[in-house]
């Protein structure tokens, strides 16, 4: 937990700096067309007329859940939570991510209704992944030196050489535009469209070619990591005596073996998870997916930096918790390394 708050520090730094540090926000909200009188009004809104170092200091009270606020700070920013005290408060809150430069809507309303379609999309893509990589990874082992085992091998490393945004174009151009008329699926879609008559309507169909270009790289490594961690534990001396002992091959695969062999794997299924949240960015936006990653690459094209800093920051804290969650599912699954 420490070294996460550590990297979260580092993170809100290099955030920073690299946004806000440079350049001039006040014009990136006015445009070049702004007078002298109202960028200074603006600078002054945004604290931009202070030191930098205070800057920073400022920008880190803002996204902190414990921080120092004043009465008229709480009320002009629309601050959720406990404050405690007279006119300078404590204040344990939501985190402020500010708000965007072009829309002037709050960061943290735009990433939370574009974060439910990044989580879908990377759900649907480690659970295809897990399931369909786990299993060619026990078949392999099992007919080790057959041709399934072979041909998973040459699938994985195939998956692994292609980089998603180019599946996804692969993907996209195929099943969603040649053979479109046959598949049923288009080259871009959410998983809302929006009918004049109709209203809202649930579009799964969408999911299909971004969850697979999604899953593809993660599939194949899961694969190889199961396959290779089996057949290390299936020449283990308790795989032959529970065979000695008239156990049934399936029982010793999948209860016995399986479960000694996934540790490995769980590092890499919670590592790929956090990274197809944050990897996903070019994916959405090939596909037109909504999620965090097509409002991110939209906001750069804008130079909403707000928006950008907030999903860096999102994208981070998340990597970090997955991280402490796969610790936990260490012990889970593997009673061997818990902490006595």
């Amino acid at each position: 937990m420490l070294y996460g708050l550590l990297v979260l520090a580092g993170v809100v730094v290099a955030v920073f700096f690299l946004f806000q540090g440079f350049g001039d926000p006040a014009r990136l909200v006015l445009g070049q067309t702004g007078d002298s009188t109202t960028i200074n009004n603006i600078r002054k809104e945004l604290g931009l007329d202070q030191p930098k170092w205070k800057q920073f200091l400022m920008y880190a009270n803002d996204i902190s859940p414990v921080a120092i606020h004043s009465r008229q700070e709480i009320a002009s920013k629309q601050l959720k939570g406990i404050f405690i005290g007279g006119d300078i408060k404590l204040a344990i809150k939501a985190p402020y991510l500010r708000r965007s430069y072009q829309t002037k809507r709050a960061v943290s309303q735009v990433l939370l209704e574009a974060l439910p379609g990044t989580i879908i999309l990377a759900v649907a893509a480690m659970l295809l992944a897990t399931v369909l990589g786990i299993f060619l990874g026990v078949m392999a082992a099992v007919k080790q030196n057959t041709w399934m085992d072979t041909g998973s091998i040459f699938a994985s490393v195939l998956g692994i050489s292609a980089p998603s945004f180019f599946t996804g174009i692969v993907l996209a151009y195929l099943f969603g535009f040649v053979l479109s008329h046959y598949t049923g699926l288009h080259m871009t879609g959410s998983l809302f469209d929006i009918d004049a008559f109709d209203g809202k309507q649930l579009q799964l169909k969408n999911l299909i070619l971004p969850a697979i270009t999604l899953g593809v790289r993660p599939l194949a490594i899961i694969t190889q990591l199961t396959r290779s961690a089996m057949l290390d534990v299936l020449h283990q001396d308790y795989i032959r005596t529970a065979y000695a002992k008239g156990v049934s091959k399936r029982v010793v695969i999948f209860r016995h073996a399986l479960r000694n062999a996934l540790n490995p794997v769980i590092t890499a299924i919670t590592g790929w998870f956090a990274e197809l949240l944050a990897g996903a960015f070019f994916v959405e936006y090939i596909f037109g997916w909504k999620g965090i990653g097509k409002v991110t690459v939209d906001a750069l094209e804008k130079l909403d930096f707000p928006i950008v800093m907030g999903s860096v920051l999102v994208t981070a804290t998340f990597f970090i918790f997955i991280s402490l969650l796969a610790d936990i599912l260490y012990g889970i699954v593997d009673p061997r390394i818990r902490i006595r």
